[in-house]
């Protein structure tokens, strides 16, 4: 190789001269033969290549300060779990699998919260959850199990060998929630660009007239006072955005169902820890008092008529009612005891039969209590978990089926505050189409109003009811 082809050419030298020294000339540089970081080692460079090169090293100085950062949150997270929240490091922290599950559900209160209002997530809070939860989540991938399998050798023979897979309630499981979690984010990103939009209460009650207006383009509840109210159109959503509103619930809601499906399933497979059934009464009547227990032993047993005959003044009556119902039939499951005779004489047939009758009338009241269970969280499907749950999810060990739970929990809270704002908002536009109707607004048509929507779910007939009442005692 000569000379000639190893330095640069004469014209590009003489041209990176020029573009040095002039600023007004955009001419760019072009080599022949060598290339530009040898021509920048010839010549000073001129302000237009310092700031292209300055631009570049900013851009990856930046791309490295994002690493940085990632990498000191992955070093928080996990050293908070490897502490069990015990920042002092004496081994008082708790288990993994509880340290887990709270770094999941404060991760999706963070990120979430209550959801207000409906509205795309932005940008940082969803990179930061999609970030994060994978992190947490990664620990399943090395959670396996050994199935067998056949190898086969280069001979043609075959070999029955145990080969590790991930563990098949992960398997099965954790891809659906995936699943859920990103039709979730997809939901709230369809809320861009809506003709509806949201006042403050503080607002909305310190402009007087709007309060007076027929049109008044709200839903209010008085135990939600904290939320921000929707404002529709004066003559409410159109007929495409109705529909499209009405779709999306549907979904969320197929959403919650399969959320909750996968975290009851998650709960009966925990154990039910010693000091839970230590804590229990002697007996289901003690537990559940005498009208339960009148309603539930009776010949002609009907769970949705005994609920229709309690009072579920507030939710926190209901999960107390739930907790007795719970703990009754643990209580009637309870494998009874039966102390040996000291001889060798085998106990008489009469009491045999007073065993299996027995047996089997536990078994039966048992079972109506779990179906009086399952009514009550139906009609109360936001009701929070009850002292089983949460003592399940306290001493659980398992890993595994703690991040199936605590997925799905959260999954389940986000669908369900999104079906509770959308029936808010399908709530505003029944009462800004039906506003011209009811004039002047009485409290009544304003409890309807409110409760056109609701009527598909289990709260809308004590929500009448609860209203009318206190309409009742106002105006008379």
């Amino acid at each position: 190789m000569g000379d000639d082809e190893l330095s640069v050419d004469d014209n590009v030298v003489s041209e990176a001269e020029y573009y040095s020294d002039s600023v007004e000339d955009d001419q760019p540089l072009s080599c022949s033969h060598g290339s530009l970081e040898s021509l920048v080692q010839l010549k000073p460079m001129g302000w237009p290549m310092r700031k292209l090169l300055s631009s570049v090293e900013k851009t990856k100085e930046d791309k490295l300060k994002l690493n940085v950062s990632e990498l000191e949150m992955m070093k928080e997270r996990f050293s908070k779990l490897l502490l069990g929240e015990d920042m002092s490091g004496c081994g008082k922290g708790v288990c993994p699998a509880l340290a887990i599950s709270n770094a999941i559900t404060n991760l999706c209160a963070t990120v979430f919260g209550q959801i207000w209002r409906l509205e795309p997530l932005s940008s940082e809070k969803k990179s930061m959850w999609r970030k994060e939860i994978e992190l947490l989540l990664c620990v399943t991938d090395h959670i396996v199990e050994l199935v067998p399998s056949w190898q086969t050798f280069p001979d043609g023979k075959k070999v029955e060998v145990m080969t590790s897979r991930q563990r098949s309630d992960l398997h099965v499981d954790l891809p659906a929630l995936r699943k859920l979690d990103k039709m979730l984010l997809e939901t709230l990103d369809s809320f861009c660009g809506v003709e509806f939009s949201y006042v403050d209460r503080g607002v909305l009650s310190a402009n007087h007239d709007a309060s007076h207006s027929p049109r008044r383009p709200i839903h209010l509840r008085e135990e939600k006072w904290w939320l921000p109210v929707p404002r529709v159109p004066p003559g409410g959503l159109n007929e495409n955005t109705r529909k499209q509103l009405e779709l999306k619930r549907d979904s969320t809601n197929q959403i919650l169902k399969a959320a909750m499906a996968i975290n009851s399933n998650a709960l009966s497979e925990m154990e039910i820890p010693q000091s839970y059934l230590d804590s229990l009464p002697k007996n289901g009547r003690a537990s559940l008092g005498d009208v339960i227990y009148r309603y539930i032993t009776s010949d002609k047993f009907s769970p949705e008529c005994l609920l229709d005959c309690l009072d579920f003044a507030s939710e926190h009556q209901a999960l107390e009612i739930a907790n007795r119902v719970e703990a009754s039939i643990h209580i009637w499951r309870r494998r009874t005891t039966v102390s040996k005779p000291t001889n060798n004489t085998r106990p008489s047939w009469g009491i045999v039969k007073e065993m299996i009758i027995d047996a089997d009338k536990r078994e039966l009241l048992a079972g109506r209590s779990e179906t009086l269970l399952l009514c009550l969280k139906q009609r109360f499907p936001g009701l929070t978990q009850t002292t089983l749950d949460v003592s399940k999810i306290q001493f659980n060990k398992d890993v595994g089926k703690s991040i199936l739970e605590s997925y799905s929990r959260v999954l389940e809270s986000l669908a369900f505050n999104i079906l509770s704002r959308i029936d808010d908002l399908l709530s505003a536009d029944d009462f800004a189409k039906h506003s011209d109707k009811l004039s002047p607004v009485h409290p009544t048509a304003l409890i309807v109003s409110q409760a056109l929507h609701m009527q598909t779910t289990p709260f809308a007939a004590t929500f009448i009811n609860k209203k009318l009442d206190m309409s009742a005692k106002t105006q008379y």
